[in-house]
């Protein structure tokens, strides 16, 4: 009797359970579809606008590609079956009625007179039925949904979800199992599944897959996602389900079918007569819906899904530059026979699964059982157990059923390691979510990995499911340390994945970004910016057409150019352009990818630190790169970093403003202007913690010259920005009015300054004070230097030189303008010239060398100095009228016009004054008011000048007396003057000109000749009249005076911050201005053009605005800097949870976490009580037997049989290990003594099932009457080698067993063996299979195990150790595409004292030296190896040779390593570490585990 089927019987004849996609055995090579990833590699080259296509594209698109590509099943061949439909109508053996075949399928057929068969008579032809797909009655949510065969490739359903329907590549993959049909679930336990769920798969992006239906498990999986969606607790959009189910078993499918796609198809759940088919779940957003060509079977999805799911698990995902392999878990709830198939065919392949407790059938059953020991779960336990959670159907199940049922237990609880059992509020679990991922942890720390890839993978799942919580609490433990070079791919995925949690995470854990960035990764990072950020799009026009590959160098010079135009011209380039000399070396840096397939990411991502000399201050350059991107956690997390923290917050304050004038987006530009904001608060908090432990030193800071921000001081970068509450500060303001001063003392006042500007003697008289005590009590000449060169006097003096130029220009244009110019006029001329000259050299100023485009463009940003050249150039006008006597005139009205712009310039000299510069500011605003004012005005004064002028006046025809009536009386109408001729009362003929013709006089409006009177409209032009100044004077005045008064309560608010602001400006212009007012200022200009011009010295700024200091000093200066800033962050944090709503929140979560922690306490001190009391009965027990046996054997007069002796129970963990790993050893259970590998139930390399042999009925002695194993003998090519099939006793008489048979031993190293029927008896009892199996020999087939180790050396040849303890390396080889690795050994041919595979890796002269190392070597171990090939009557038994080289310099270790060699391509050697975590096969590693404990070596 078979009593293992296939899983898809198994499903179709329940119908009761959901499947797990993993393939129970080998699947065929499915075509790999490349990664579906946003690739990096080119830097944007779209735009951030771009041409979307329609829906009708989009749709047409989707169903050419479908009909190409997806295929459906049709029945060809109609054979009436016996049964009836539901509605006793004929139908098919395929379950379809007559009328829903093809003609072809009912009429005269090639296949007459055949039986039906599903491979004959069903055809695949384009499928039918695909689109979007609308719940009618059930909202608006449109899915997804396609109907195809169950021979379709995996790839390509692959490739539909991803590029036609367009899902991103899962970082997760859940497979949600169960049962098919609908159970009961305690409330709370619902409730938690559905939430963690739906967390693990939002927080992760991973797809959830079920069965589609809208009964069982599907049904909880689809009220989950309802629910949510309900409760709006989306944040990152909708969560991916996708239903895999049977076209054929679909209630209402008629209505899915669209030949063209169905855009989209209204699809009626009919629960009520659905029968014995099924509907869709309304709540899942995608379906598959797989079609074999047959109507009302069940389980045809299960095969497709299985190899979907291992499809889509072989997937690589990269984000952020880290590629893993999609991960994939089972989440199993109540089910049936099937579930525990699918459960048992998923730990088969190493998947892990969670069982969710408390949630019936299958469920319940394994979880009771999990966490005994596998000697325990016995026959009799998983009766009992059955007979209460299957209550209804128990009496159905056999006693071989049963049994089977208990192997499966036994080998799904024996790997602990991938089973995962949720239990509602215990062992700490509170959420599904953490179980889940969790239990992926846990897998793949179990999973073998050379070296730390183990590890290294584990923060690669944390770190793509944005799970700090879990990498905290699982990965960044004491069991591991990691060096922070370790860490470094992973930062960039962090990063790139913008994950602040992780940086701050990696960050705490020892990395450093001073070492962290080179120019590799910022290269790599700038490659991978959000593609709709602004700046990635600046970037890109900049690059212009450059390739793809980009020179590192030149990528970086290109961001630079921006940063630059964002930072201000102030600043210098941020990178500069690499030398010719290293542009081939930069070329060839690599792109980093990380990829975790296998090998080690470090291996992959290569990080030189040597090339740290690109940049002066790495943490600048990632800090940029955040804000850029708008990332606030992030950049946020990287100021904190920052030594040159005030400079780096007002730099990206001016980056953020820049940014936002260009941003489309509100919600962004929002964005980037409260981050701004914030970062201009953050330099004040860090200023003002500066400024108030020392002044002086804060004061250095604000006028430093920064080399990491382009060689400018924290104030240029500040005014550069705008940001005006940090130079509003006091102690800028302070420092400022310093400078202001000069050297004189603050307190002098105004009048005394003016006395010794006029008197200068009075200087000697202590009437002023100065800062410097020597010129307090200096009498010479340098007292009068100090006073005459402070800004204040200079303003002063030039206030009085230009009040004096105004007073005189006034003369000469109202008194003295003679035809021939004047002393007064001549020395206006000359006043002018030097003006002219100030001018030119503020034009020409560079102290910077920044160069002449740039030096005049910051000259023509200021707008005096606009006012200063358009004075300037009317005078010049003016002058050259003037002196053309036939101009006189004209030269004076301009030269009368100049007048005016140069007293606006008074404008500009008084914003100085607290009092009067705030005004000032205030009538500058209002002016820009008034200007967007005249534009409503102009409509009105136009519309009404117009109309009046066409009404009144006919056919006028003078220009200036049409503008006159048009606009200029119009406009006198606002203030009173109305037009005189409106209503004719006030009309006289004696005052305008009838014809026009009187140049002075208006043309008479339209009168009556005869009478002369008016004859136009008074009414109507009354009318307009009242209309015009209704609106004018009382709407669109008041609306003037309402802007002011609104542009004033704004300006006002901020009038001192805005004040403060600009005075800087003007302190700065005269502080660097010659002392000597105008005229005099000429001789200061012919002292300068001989400085630079003869004698060739460079303008240099003050040291007042722009210092450059010592490096040491600097350093110092920077490190208190930081430590100021570390203040400040801990005064911030202390403010925050000073809050009334943080310390609620912090109160709220110690006590939950002193719930837990009570909870746990609780649990694990009962536990611990548990588990000692078992001990300790176990204990006694072995003593009382041991005692039995004494006195027994004392009472014989003899020792009694050895076999008698007892033996102490082990103890269940080992100390510092985890428990569950600990499972992985045979030694863990007195009851998995017995051979477990033997009895797998696949038998390798074929199709085989074994009979199912529980750990009890394993031994030989023990009864199994319905023992009924299947028999398999491999075909073999070399069939004189081998033994006979076995299949007839004859050719087996021949054999000698417990013997040596010619060139054959056949005998055991335990010793004499059973023959029974002429076949041997595996000396560890039942595999569940007889015959050879794929062996070569009945009885023991003998092999030989080399074990080749060396010590593990460092480079300086020193043996590296691991807690105290040697490590060892052993000699390594792996054949094809296996994932494991073996030791050289095997079998040997008869006479042969080498392994054949060891031949294959050692060239020919070496195997007699080799033969020699052989003999020479320690036997460790001698006897049965636990294979997977082992059946009842054949098995492997070993010789395991440790061969080892302890010194490094040994001639045969030389040679041996000469002569390794493959004479395979596909065959690889190594040397390998040994580790418990080296991925060996099972039977090699207890070999390797005691060559390790002979040399006492780490293992």
């Amino acid at each position: 009797m078979e009593l293992l089927a296939k899983r898809h019987r198994d499903q179709a004849s329940s119908g009761e359970e959901d499947s797990f996609g993993v393939q129970p055995r080998r699947v065929a090579d499915l075509a790999m579809v490349p990664n579906l990833r946003w690739s990096s590699t080119g830097l944007c080259r779209r735009t951030r606008s771009q041409c979307l296509f329609s829906s009708c594209e989009k749709q047409g698109d989707l169903s050419s590609w479908i009909s190409d590509n997806i295929k459906k099943k049709e029945c060809i061949y109609f054979v009436e079956s016996s049964k009836l439909s539901d509605a006793g109508k004929v139908v098919c053996e395929c379950g379809y009625p007559r009328e829903q075949h093809l003609e072809e399928a009912t009429g005269s057929h090639t296949f007459q007179g055949q039986e039906w068969d599903p491979k004959k008579h069903v055809r695949e032809m384009p499928t039918d039925a695909f689109g979007d797909i609308v719940f009618t009655g059930l909202g608006q949510k449109v899915g997804k949904y396609v109907r195809l065969s169950q021979d379709t490739p995996s790839s390509l359903i692959y490739q539909l979800m991803t590029q036609q329907w367009g899902l991103d590549a899962p970082n997760l993959l859940i497979s949600v199992t169960g049962g098919a049909k609908d159970f009961k679930m305690k409330p709370r336990l619902k409730s938690i599944f559905r939430r963690g769920l739906l967390k693990v798969a939002q927080t992760s992006g991973a797809w959830v897959i079920t069965g589609g239906s809208h009964t069982g498990v599907m049904k909880q999986v689809g009220e989950a996602v309802r629910n949510f969606s309900l409760s709006g607790s989306f944040c990152e959009g909708e969560v991916v389900t996708i239903g895999i189910a049977t076209w054929g078993a679909l209630h209402n499918r008629e209505s899915l079918i669209h030949p063209t796609g169905g855009f989209p198809a209204e699809y009626i759940m009919d629960e009520g007569g659905q029968g014995h088919l099924t509907c869709l779940d309304s709540n899942h957003s995608h379906f598959i819906l797989v079609d074999d060509g047959t109507h009302g079977r069940y389980g045809v999805e299960i095969p497709l899904r299985t190899k979907l799911e291992k499809f889509i698990s072989q997937q690589t995902k990269e984000r952020g530059g880290v590629a893993i392999k999609i991960p994939i878990v089972c989440v199993v709830l109540e089910g049936g026979p099937g579930t525990l198939n699918t459960i048992y065919n998923a730990i088969t392949n190493g998947t892990p699964c969670v069982v969710v407790e408390g949630s019936g059938r299958v469920a319940d059953v394994i979880a009771q059982v999990a966490g005994l020991p596998i000697s325990e779960i016995t026959i009799s336990l998983i009766q009992q157990k059955l007979s209460m959670f299957f209550q209804g159907m128990f009496e159905t199940f056999t006693e071989s059923k049963i049994v089977e049922w208990t192997k499966k237990i036994q080998d799904i609880v024996r790997r602990r390691q991938l089973l995962t059992v949720f239990r509602e509020g215990k062992d700490g679990q509170q959420d599904v979510d953490v179980a889940i991922l969790q239990a992926l942890l846990k897998a793949s720390r179990s999973l073998d990995h050379f070296g730390h890839e183990n590890w290294d993978h584990q923060l690669n799942l944390a770190v793509a499911w944005n799970r700090v919580d879990i990498a905290q609490s699982e990965i960044f433990t004491d069991e591991r340390q990691w060096k922070p070079s370790e860490l470094y791919p992973m930062m960039v995925a962090a990063l790139i994945t913008n994950k602040p949690e992780f940086v701050k995470l990696f960050l705490e854990n020892g990395v450093q970004l001073k070492e962290f960035v080179s120019q590799a990764t910022l290269f790599y990072l700038y490659q991978n910016l959000e593609p709709t950020c602004l700046f990635h799009c600046k970037l890109d026009r900049v690059l212009g057409g450059e390739p793809e590959r980009l020179d590192p160098g030149v990528l970086l010079q290109c961001v630079a150019q921006v940063l630059q135009e964002l930072l201000g011209d102030s600043t210098q380039l941020l990178y500069s352009r690499p030398r010719s000399s290293d542009q081939q070396r930069l070329f060839t840096v690599p792109s980093v990818k990380i990829s975790v397939q296998g090998v080690n990411p470090q291996s992959s991502y290569k990080h030189s630190s040597g090339q740290a000399t690109f940049t002066i201050d790495p943490v600048r350059d990632l800090l940029i790169w955040a804000v850029v991107q708008n990332r606030r956690e992030l950049a946020e997390i990287i100021w904190a970093q920052s030594q040159d923290c005030i400079a780096a917050a007002l730099a990206c304050s001016k980056i953020l403003k820049e940014l936002s004038k260009e941003e489309e987006d509100t919600d962004s530009l929002e964005e980037m202007l409260v981050l701004a904001d914030e970062y201009e608060q953050r330099a004040i908090g860090v200023f003002t913690e500066c400024y108030r432990q020392n002044e002086e030193r804060a004061q250095k800071l604000l006028v430093r010259v920064s080399e990491a921000w382009g060689r400018t001081t924290c104030l240029q970068l500040a005014l550069e920005a705008k940001d005006m509450k940090f130079v509003s500060h006091g102690g800028i303001q302070a420092y400022l009015t310093k400078v202001w001063w000069g050297q004189l003392s603050v307190d002098n006042g105004l009048w005394r300054l003016v006395l010794c500007m006029l008197v200068f003697p009075l200087l000697y008289t202590g009437l002023v004070s100065f800062r410097n005590r020597e010129l307090q009590t200096d009498r010479c000449l340098a007292r009068v230097r100090a006073f005459f060169s402070a800004p204040v006097v200079v303003f002063h003096m030039n206030i009085l030189s230009y009040f004096a130029f105004l007073c005189l220009f006034a003369y000469v244009l109202m008194v003295d303008f003679q035809p021939q110019p004047s002393s007064c006029e001549c020395l206006i001329y000359v006043w002018l010239f030097s003006l002219v000259c100030e001018e030119l050299r503020q034009l020409f100023y560079d102290p910077d060398g920044s160069g002449l485009r740039k030096a005049v463009l910051v000259y023509f940003s200021d707008y005096w100095n606009k006012l200063d050249v358009c004075a300037i150039l009317l005078f010049i006008a003016g002058l050259t009228c003037r002196l053309m006597p036939s101009l006189l005139y004209t030269g004076r009205i301009i030269l009368s016009l100049d007048f005016t712009m140069f007293c606006l310039r008074l404008m500009h000299i008084f914003t100085i004054s607290k009092t009067l510069g705030p005004k000032i500011i205030i009538v500058k605003r209002m002016m820009k008011d008034v200007f967007f004012f005249l534009f409503l005005l102009a409509v009105w004064v136009v519309s009404f000048g117009v109309a009046k002028q066409a009404i009144l006046i006919h056919n006028e025809r003078r220009v200036e007396w049409i503008f006159r009536g048009a606009i200029y009386h119009s406009y006198l109408t606002i203030f009173g003057q109305l037009p005189t001729y409106i209503d004719g009362v006030n009309f006289k003929p004696d005052q305008c000109s009838p014809n026009g013709t009187d140049p002075y006089k208006p043309k008479c409006p339209e009168i009556d000749q005869a009478r002369q009177e008016p004859v136009f409209p008074e009414w109507l032009t009354v009318l307009l009249l009242c209309l015009y100044l209704l609106f004018a004077n009382i709407l669109l005045l008041n609306l003037l005076i309402a802007m002011f008064n609104y542009t004033f309560q704004q300006v006002q608010e901020h009038t001192d911050q805005i004040w403060k602001f600009q005075r800087h400006d003007l302190i700065e212009e005269y502080q660097g201005r010659p002392p000597a007012p105008p005229p005099f200022i000429l001789l200061s200009h012919l002292h300068l053009i001989i400085k630079r011009v003869v004698l060739k010295i460079p303008a240099k700024r003050h040291k007042l605005f722009k210092n450059k200091l010592e490096k040491t000093e600097e350093a110092a200066l920077l490190s208190w800097e930081m430590y100021l800033k570390e203040n400040y962050l801990q005064e911030q944090q202390f403010q925050q949870k000073q809050r009334p709503e943080q310390k609620i929140q912090d109160v709220s979560d110690k006590v939950d976490s002193m719930v837990r922690l009570l909870e746990m306490a609780h649990l694990k001190k009962s536990g611990a009580v548990e588990q000692r009391l078992a001990s300790l009965e176990e204990q006694v027990a072995q003593t009382a037997t041991a005692l039995h046996w004494i006195v027994k054997a004392l009472r014989d007069s003899g020792f009694g049989s050895e076999e008698g002796v007892p033996t102490l129970a082990p103890q269940k963990a080992s100390v510092g290990r985890d428990p569950e790993l600990d499972s992985r050893s045979k030694a863990e259970d007195p009851g998995d003594a017995y051979h477990v590998n033997a009895r797998h139930l696949l038998y390798p390399s074929c199709s085989v099932l074994r009979f199912p042999v529980p750990n009890e009925k394993v031994p030989w002695e023990t009864e199994f009457l319905m023992y009924n194993p299947p028999f398999y003998t491999a075909d073999r090519k070399d069939k004189d080698l081998v033994d006979p099939v076995g299949d007839a006793l004859e050719p087996l008489s021949r054999i000698s067993y417990n013997a040596v048979d010619g060139p054959l031993d056949r005998r055991s190293f335990h010793g004499v063996y059973t023959v029974r029927d002429g076949l041997p008896l595996n000396p560890m009892g039942r595999t569940g299979l007889r015959g050879r199996g794929d062996l070569s020999r009945f009885g023991p087939n003998h092999t030989l195990q080399p074990v080749i180790t060396r010590w593990r050396r460092s480079l300086d040849g020193a043996i590296c150790r691991k807690n105290v303890k040697k490590m060892l390396e052993v000699l390594v080889v792996k054949h094809g595409p296996s994932e494991h690795w073996m030791l050289p050994g095997g079998s040997r041919e008869p006479g042969e004292l080498l392994p054949q595979k060891l031949k294959q890796v050692l060239r020919r002269e070496f195997w007699s030296s080799f033969e020699r190392l052989l003999t020479q070597g320690m036997k460790v171990y001698r006897g049965y190896m636990d294979d997977p090939r082992n059946t009842d009557n054949a098995w492997i038994e070993t010789v395991a040779v440790s061969i080892h080289f302890p010194d490094q310099s040994d001639v045969e270790l030389k040679r041996l390593n000469s002569h390794l060699h493959s004479c395979d391509e596909g065959m690889a050697i190594r040397w390998q570490v040994v580790d418990e975590r080296i991925p060996l096969y099972d039977n090699h590693k207890v070999i390797l585990q005691k060559v390790a404990a002979l040399f006492m070596a780490y293992y």
